[in-house]
């Protein structure tokens, strides 16, 4: 519940500043900075697993065919959401 609310006061603060260019080029920069500490700090906690460091070699193959079946999906929902519902302006040179 709480993740909600903070998802729904972000939006709100988000809808009073969306004119704000400043505000919102820092919000970008605070997200992915965001972002690349999260996964510094899931790196530190699969990196102090013993179990999963002891069985990363085996792990290791079919994390990377998940995670390129991931990636390889996504794009694909992707452009598949962009063209299916976003007006996308294509420049012809």
């Amino acid at each position: 519940m709480q993740v909600l609310l903070f998802l729904v006061a972000g939006m709100f603060v988000g809808y009073l500043f969306r004119y704000k260019k400043s505000i919102l080029a820092t919000a970008s920069t605070a997200t992915t900075w965001s972002l690349y500490l999260l996964i510094f700090l899931l790196g530190i906690s699969v990196g102090t697993n013993d179990t999963v460091v002891r069985a990363l070699g085996r792990l290791g193959v079919q994390a990377l065919v998940l995670s390129a079946g991931g990636i390889a999906g996504s794009v694909l929902v992707s452009c598949f959401v962009s063209r299916a519902f976003f007006d996308v302006v294509r420049h012809e040179k």
